[in-house]
């Protein structure tokens, strides 16, 4: 056997625990919902081949759409409050800030909870009858009776404040390492040519931040896009759909649900859901990055 033939037959038999994972992890679940949205299936008895009834039960459905509402409001109001809070946070604590580890370990930690555990938290915190909000804003008298967090009116809000709360320390990382690469000969040229903070800022800091943070916006979509564990957990969804995503009407649709939703389990349309829930959130990430392909043409 040629020295060629052995070194490729190392190399794959290297590779194959990782080739084996991602067959039966990555494709075979792929192909899976690839044939079942073209079929009427509840995920027990026989699948019956329905061709593209699934689509045009999709075009149809008013829940459908009123996710793919919720969910751009949602990943919208995130995005809005997400990185500007995360990159003033960075800028901060990259000065030279006493118990500066310590505050960005602090900012940090909300990463590395428990999805479920901060939902109990901001359930219990945002409860309408006797949370902590409600309670504080009495004491405060900036309210004269509770506010209803989790209703109709405020529970997108509630569930965007959670989703912001839990993300920032993971950004605020992610530009504090950008920051710390820029040359610091740049400020102290700038410093001693009379440039304020501002100026510093606008002309240095935000040109050198520029592939970490298109980095930072478009993992910021993604999860503003997938996101939907802590909305099943504090609202499922409602009230009356004003938070349902579309992450969370297609997890409704493949696994059991609590009694009384409106969305039964139903894995071939679920399978319809799924590839056009991929469309969208593929179509949205595409587009950013024409856009920002288009910007560092201009620059």
């Amino acid at each position: 056997m040629s020295f060629k033939w052995k070194r490729g037959g190392e190399n794959a038999l290297f590779l194959s625990p990782s080739i084996i994972l991602t067959l039966a992890l990555g494709i075979y679940p792929l192909l899976w919902m690839l044939r079942y949205m073209f079929y009427d299936y509840a995920g027990y008895g026989d699948a019956l081949f329905v061709g593209l009834d699934n689509f045009r039960r999709l075009m149809r459905d008013a829940l459908f759409w009123e996710s793919v509402g919720n969910t751009f409001i949602y990943a919208g109001g995130k995005l809005l409050l997400t990185l500007p809070l995360s990159l003033l946070l960075a800028v901060v604590l990259n000065g030279k800030l006493r118990g500066g580890n310590l505050l960005r370990g602090i900012y940090f930690m909300p990463t590395i909870i428990s999805t479920a555990v901060i939902s109990v938290v901001f359930y219990t915190i945002f409860n309408s009858y006797n949370g902590m909000v409600n309670t504080v804003l009495m004491k405060l008298h900036l309210v004269s009776q509770p506010i209803d967090w989790l209703g109709p009116k405020h529970a997108m809000l509630t569930v965007i404040i959670v989703a912001v709360w839990g993300a920032v320390g993971n950004y605020m990382l992610l530009f504090l390492a950008g920051l710390q690469s820029i040359p610091q000969d740049l400020y102290e040229s700038a410093a001693m040519d009379g440039a304020n903070a501002g100026r510093r800022f606008w002309s240095i800091t935000l040109p050198m931040l520029a592939p970490i943070a298109q980095l930072v916006i478009m993992l910021a979509i993604i999860a503003s896009l997938k996101g939907y564990e802590s909305i099943m957990l504090i609202t499922e969804g409602g009230p009356i759909g004003k938070t349902e995503v579309m992450y969370l009407y297609l997890y409704k649709l493949l696994f059991p649900v609590s009694t009384g939703s409106p969305v039964e389990q139903q894995l071939g349309y679920g399978s319809a859901v799924g590839f056009a829930t991929a469309v969208i959130v593929g179509a949205i990430t595409g587009l950013y990055f024409l856009l920002s392909r288009k910007m560092n043409k201009l620059n």
